[in-house]
C-alpha cells in the first residue's frame, strides 16, 4: 500500500487566510476547482475561521478496521476511537496548499459512486445533513495538475478499504 508524499505527521497552518486570499493562493498555486469545490468555498463557514495549527495525518479505510470497506459515518467513528479527530471542515484548501507534490493519480478518471484513484479525502463534518450539499473537499493530482474537488456521498455510500483519507492528531 503506497503513502503520499509527506511525512506523518504533516503539520499544517490553517485559517491564515481570508476567504479572498485563499481563492487567490489556489490560482497563484494552479490549483483547479471543480463545481463542487467552488460551492463549499462559498459556503459561510469560510468567514470566520480561526487560526490553528494541526497535525495531519493519512489512513485507509482498511487500517481503521474495515477489510470491505464502511460508511464515512462508521470510518469517522472508528478512526475517533484510534485517537484520531476530524478535520476543520476550512482544512481541505490548505492542505492542498500544503500538498502540492502529492503524486499524480495513474488515471484521469472520475469514479462516480467511490473515491477516484490517487485521491485522498480530507475527514470532516458534513457541513450540512443534505446529501445534494457538498460533504467535503478531496485532493488529487491528474496528469501533473493539483486538485481541490468537492464530493458528495449519502450516508449509506460505501467507502472501499483502499481508499485514503486525512485526519488530524
Amino acid at each position: 500500500m503506497q503513502r503520499h508524499n509527506f511525512s506523518p505527521p504533516h503539520r499544517l497552518r490553517i485559517g491564515s487566510l481570508t476567504r479572498g486570499g485563499l481563492v487567490e493562493a489556489l490560482k497563484t498555486s494552479a490549483v483547479l476547482l471543480n463545481a463542487t469545490a467552488k460551492a463549499l468555498l462559498e459556503d459561510a463557514v469560510f468567514d470566520q475561521v480561526e487560526v490553528e495549527d494541526v497535525e495531519i495525518v493519512e489512513r485507509t479505510v482498511g487500517e481503521l478496521g474495515f477489510p470491505d470497506g464502511a460508511t464515512l459515518f462508521q470510518v469517522f467513528a472508528a478512526a475517533q476511537e484510534r485517537g484520531l479527530r476530524l478535520c476543520p471542515p476550512t482544512a481541505g484548501p490548505y492542505m492542498r496548499l500544503s500538498m502540492l507534490d502529492q503524486q499524480t493519480a495513474p488515471d484521469s478518471i472520475m469514479s462516480k459512486g467511490r473515491a477516484p484513484s490517487g485521491s485522498i479525502t480530507v475527514a470532516s463534518i458534513p457541513l450540512r445533513e443534505d446529501d445534494e450539499y457538498p460533504k467535503g473537499f478531496y485532493l488529487r493530482v491528474v496528469d501533473g495538475v493539483p486538485w481541490l474537488r468537492g464530493y458528495r456521498c449519502t450516508e449509506q455510500h460505501n467507502w472501499s478499504a483502499d481508499d485514503w483519507l486525512l485526519f488530524r492528531l
